[in-house]
């Protein structure tokens, strides 16, 4: 792709990525702060990938989740995963009718376009299981019949960090089916002034839907056509590489296990959702950088060294990227 051709695309998703700041300026009637949480949803839902958050309580990780399920106009529902959640109580089951003497189908939650599931890590491994293959295949077996999900379908799940108790640890291969996982802050001082003084405005009803999901997924063909240089191809390339055979004797030692290719197609197509809301047709390195942590963190499996010299998924990842050089 030449210069006039880069420069043609641009103009073209400056003209096109409108609804992303209508969807940031209605939220923001709500969410006061959480700026990088909302961009890293966005991303999320054009990519159609799955996001994991991670923040203490009272962060407002569920009240977002709705606020952007409302003001993008898509079914929504939220299941509280427990310790003696059942596989049907996610997916849905088959029922007698003893009225007609046979039996349906009852769907579980599911089957929406948003599919908020709150503190996940409390549920045990088989509904692990069944929501992994939602996650993956988009479809889910209920008795011997399999169902397609809505479209758009995605799943945004939240897990407490402080909590350990009654908890089930994520299965490295369901943690690598996130598309994201994002860490969720405390609120600035000023933010949290602001919370306060608009506390008694804070409400859902606020809010109005600006765009449809089918809008959103139409631009999914423009996003994968923005502008990727071979050379940042083979920089993410390089860093997951470096996920996984690490060039320095400390990350060598910090690291057991790196990154799969789904690392790597994530990481590209962050990159270029970042440049699409940021109203370029082409991918820069600084792209690349600003997603990496958050497509890496739940990737990289840390070692027995990294946890008792302090060192968090982050630091390492922060490692990583300082030991591939930049194209």
């Amino acid at each position: 792709m030449d210069y006039a051709e880069i420069e043609k695309l641009t103009v073209r998703v400056q003209q096109e990525n409108a609804f992303v700041s209508q969807i940031k300026s209605e939220m923001a009637k709500v969410i006061i702060g959480q700026e990088h949480l909302i961009d890293c949803i966005i991303v999320s839902f054009i990519s159609g990938g799955h996001i994991l958050l991670e923040g203490l309580p009272g962060l407002a990780k569920t009240f977002t989740v709705r606020a952007f399920a409302k003001v993008i106009d898509s079914d929504f529902k939220r299941i509280q995963f427990t310790p003696d959640l059942l596989p049907a109580d996610l997916i849905g089951t088959k029922m007698f009718n003893p009225s007609e003497m046979n039996f349906f189908t009852k769907k579980g939650p599911v089957f929406t376009n948003l599919l908020l599931a709150d503190e996940i890590n409390r549920a045990p491994a088989k509904v692990q299981s069944a929501l992994l293959q939602a996650m993956e295949e988009k479809q889910v077996t209920i008795g011997d019949d399999t169902f397609i999900l809505n479209k758009p379908f995605m799943v945004l799940a939240t897990e407490n960090p402080i909590e350990q108790e009654g908890t089930y640890p994520l299965p490295e291969a369901q943690l690598d089916r996130f598309f994201m996982k994002v860490l969720i802050d405390y609120p600035s001082v000023n933010e949290e002034r602001q919370i306060l003084s608009r506390f008694g405005d804070i409400s859902l009803d606020k809010l109005s839907a600006v765009v449809s999901p089918e809008l959103i997924a139409r631009h999914a063909a423009l996003v994968e056509s923005i502008y990727i240089d071979e050379k940042l191809i083979d920089y993410i390339v390089a860093i997951v590489s470096e996920t996984r055979t690490p060039s320095g004797r400390e990350l060598k030692k910090y690291i057991d296990f790196g990154a799969s290719p789904r690392a790597s197609i994530s990481l590209m197509k962050a990159a270029r959702c970042l440049a699409f809301i940021k109203g370029r047709g082409f991918v820069t390195p600084d792209d690349i950088k600003e997603a990496g942590a958050d497509v890496l963190r739940h990737r990289v499996i840390l070692s027995y060294e990294a946890e008792a010299d302090g060192k968090k998924a982050d630091d390492v990842v922060k490692m990583i990227f300082d030991s591939v050089q930049v194209p």
